[in-house]
């Protein structure tokens, strides 16, 4: 038999997220995030699933806009950190994709290698995350730049730094910021996008007209925004291996790290950090086994770990466990590990089977 840890992803609920976040943001364009695999997930089953229900979709690079295009994706496709240089600019007008424009010396590339017709250009602005955009003092120019360059219908985007606390102060800064940045363009109001997934579930008042949800497509939740009716998209499962009987006062794992304070039934499960499962799991991490929460004892090594089933006296080996997914949420787990919920999405290993359900 197979090695049984495998991850599921579920484009059913990847298409009913896609219908909450349309409903959360009545009237707006969505343009979906598909950057880094579709976190994780599959970037062409995932775009496959999500094209009937978005309007566009983000990538970061032209790479992964080119699989995209490979695989017959037509929907307009943004490249979030623009061209790295003049061949990249090509390829970009090549595949028809739609740029991000974050720095002055992107500007001559774009212009003399994008095609009008179907090119559209978005013009980033650093409001106060100070990691890409342009300044705000030079906004104006580069405007009139774009529009005297036959790109008759730009957008200005933004990228909030701490959306999930609309109100605090670094928020308010950047609100203001776009305010005035807004406030310093000509008539009329140009396209604009600032909002992503923590931005959208918080209902930030802040403008625009394109929103681009990510993790929230997935079925991943803010704790200080949860959204309930969203979906779990992937699972990663397993089943146990092994039960051994470990006396109290004996030790599991490297380390010593967790000592038995009973006489304990312990289940190892293939399962580690060869596999994405977080290293840094702490004794008492939620796993799932045949309908009961159990918590991980000792520390997780590359290919299993070890849970305790002591209160579970009908888990054994064969056993179906869930690692994170419907029962155990990914953010919970995350928070458990000391990291977040986009951490274990995209940096599950190629080494689990992944199978793709629904839809």
């Amino acid at each position: 038999m197979p090695r049984p840890t495998h991850v599921t992803i579920d484009l059913d609920a990847l298409a009913h997220n896609a219908r909450i976040t349309r409903r959360l943001t009545p009237g707006k364009r969505l343009m979906a995030c598909v950057k880094a695999d579709a976190y994780g997930h599959g970037a062409v089953p995932c775009a496959q699933t999500l094209a009937p229900l978005v309007d566009a979709f983000a990538v970061a690079h032209a790479e992964e806009a080119h699989n995209l295009r490979d695989a017959g994706i037509s929907l307009p496709i943004l490249v979030l950190e623009g061209p790295f240089d003049v061949a990249d600019a090509k390829t970009i007008g090549d595949l028809a994709l739609w740029t991000v424009v974050h720095s002055h010396h992107q500007l001559p590339w774009v212009i003399e290698h994008l095609p009008r017709e179907n090119a559209n250009v978005w013009l980033k602005l650093d409001t106060g995350m100070h990691r890409l955009g342009i300044q705000i003092d030079t906004l104006p120019a580069i405007w009139s730049q774009l529009l005297e360059a036959g790109f008759h219908d730009p957008v200005l985007m933004t990228h909030l730094a701490f959306a999930e606390q609309g109100s605090s102060e670094l928020t308010r800064q950047q609100a203001n910021q776009w305010r005035e940045a807004l406030a310093s363009l000509p008539s009329p109001t140009p396209h604009t996008s600032a909002l992503n997934s923590a931005a959208i579930i918080g209902d930030l008042p802040i403008s625009g007209d394109w929103v681009r949800p990510g993790y929230m497509l997935y079925g991943g939740l803010s704790a200080s925004v949860p959204t309930t009716e969203l979906r779990p998209v992937m699972s990663l499962r397993s089943e146990v291996m092994a039960v051994r009987h470990v006396p109290q006062g004996d030790s599991v794992g490297y380390g010593g790290r967790w000592i038995a304070p009973r006489p304990s039934r312990i289940a190892t499960v293939p399962v580690g950090y060869g596999d994405g499962y977080p290293r840094h799991a702490a004794n008492g991490a939620p796993v799932w086994i045949e309908g009961h929460e159990c918590p991980l004892v000792g520390r997780v090594s590359m290919d299993m770990v070890t849970v305790d089933i002591t209160d579970h006296p009908n888990a054994t080996i064969g056993s179906a466990v869930e690692l994170w997914g419907k029962h155990i949420g990914i953010d919970r787990l995350a928070q458990a590990a000391d990291t977040i919920g986009y951490t274990l999405m995209t940096q599950i290993s190629s080494r689990p089977g992944r199978q793709w359900t629904g839809h």
